[in-house]
């Protein structure tokens, strides 16, 4: 079983700046929890530009994560596609460590916004899954709720830096929720996430 989420925010500034501000976007008052970031590989391949970074993160505990996790840090990669032509840039991010006890997959397509070319939308998707006999489904639980903190102060965090950079008016502007689900995945098979590469065709 796998725990699936989508939800959708909306950023006060153009395309082309959300793209130059997410190479920036760290560090930023919401991200003390990111305690480095590599590029571990970048080349252009049909006029897109494939990244591939590492970022190290730590999180605080629970006390019962830490029968199963010795470390508070973890390695998360992240994988991204940068389309001038159709101006969309889609990441996908998934943690490398402690990955059997709770394994955590985010999609997000950051895209002009079709009522509003000014603004820029970020559909994010993410898929939460474990393999820890007898408490999958309670730290999948855990997992999402934590993600969906984690995503606030992301956007927030991003927001900052926006506004840090261009300028205007993001009191109000944490990420203006725009559409959220959540829903059970029998297998994660069933979604477009797929094993191995996270490039999804």
């Amino acid at each position: 079983m796998v725990k699936f989420f989508e939800n959708k925010s909306l950023f006060p500034f153009r395309w082309d700046q959300v793209v130059h501000g997410f190479w920036h976007r760290y560090p930023n008052p919401e991200s003390k929890h990111v305690l480095s970031e590599d590029v571990l590989h970048r080349e252009v391949i049909e006029k897109k530009l494939h990244s591939i970074r590492l970022f190290t993160k730590t999180n605080k505990l629970p006390k019962w994560g830490e029968r199963f996790i010795n470390s508070k840090d973890v390695k998360i990669v992240e994988e991204s596609i940068l389309d001038p032509t159709k101006k969309t840039l889609v990441t996908y991010t998934r943690n490398v460590g402690y990955a059997s006890v709770m394994g955590v997959t985010e999609k997000v397509i950051y895209k002009v916004n079709e009522e509003n070319p000014s603004t820029t939308v970020a559909e994010r998707s993410v898929w939460i899954e474990s393999n820890v006999y007898g408490m999958s489904k309670a730290i999948q639980a855990f997992g999402m709720q934590r993600f969906k903190v984690n995503s606030t102060k992301a956007v927030k965090g991003f927001n900052y830096v926006l506004n840090s950079m261009y300028g205007g008016n993001t009191s109000s502007s944490s990420g203006v929720l725009v559409h959220q689900k959540e829903k059970l995945k029998d297998a994660l098979k069933q979604s477009n996430y797929k094993t191995g590469s996270l490039y999804v065709h």
